[in-house]
């Protein structure tokens, strides 16, 4: 096949047994060319900036940029690059905000290994390509958080007061205490604890 014709990809994937494993697989197949490997987030954005492929395989958490947020900069930057997520990540939450950062294409770690190769075609021709199970649950789960409650759950998550989430977010800890009591409503929880371990399980954080 032609090299013009080829489909180049770049992978990003914090662990190396399975970013090795999917670079042979891809590389297996004769319209598809790997072009570059990356560990993190902030690694594959030079990469793919770089050597500008048609597709982008990025699992979601990963050091220094997540895919999610991955995905949303290369939207932001109008870049050419399409992205199809493969993850053990089955969250209707990540999907949706997948969805919402322009990814086309969401596959689970342990579908078929032929699967792999499909969806970057189909991703590569503008097709989206979602496992249909998680597509039905999203479907049926919308996210029920607002941007600003999901970065204020996110720090109370990690240990912080009402004050030290005010200061970084420069907002009162009243304000602060506002937004966890109606994110704790809406995900039908009894405190900030639950709510941020309800919303992490469906993948909103």
């Amino acid at each position: 096949m032609e090299n013009s014709q080829l489909i180049r990809v770049v992978i990003a994937e914090d662990q190396s047994l399975l970013r090795g494993a999917l670079a042979t697989l891809l590389s297996l197949e004769g319209d598809i060319e790997v072009v570059a490997q990356a560990c993190n987030g902030r690694e594959a954005l030079d990469l793919v900036e770089e050597h500008k492929p048609e597709i982008l395989v990025t699992d979601i958490e990963m050091p220094e940029l997540s895919g999610i947020e991955l995905a949303q900069t290369l939207k932001d930057k109008q870049s050419d690059t399409k992205v199809l997520i493969v993850t053990t990540f089955a969250r209707p939450g990540y999907l949706e905000r997948a969805r919402a950062a322009g990814v086309l294409g969401y596959v689970l770690k342990d579908a078929p290994s032929e699967t792999l190769a499909d969806s970057v075609r189909k991703v590569a021709d503008g097709k989206i390509v979602i496992e249909q199970g998680l597509a039905e649950a999203a479907w049926a789960a919308p996210d029920p958080l607002n941007d600003r409650e999901r970065s204020i759950l996110r720090l109370a998550e990690a240990g912080k007061t009402n004050k030290e989430i005010g200061q970084e977010l420069h907002l009162s800890p009243g304000t602060v205490r506002n937004y966890l009591a109606d994110a704790t409503q809406k995900l039908g929880a009894n405190n900030r604890i639950e709510a941020s371990r309800i919303a992490r399980e469906n993948g909103w954080l």
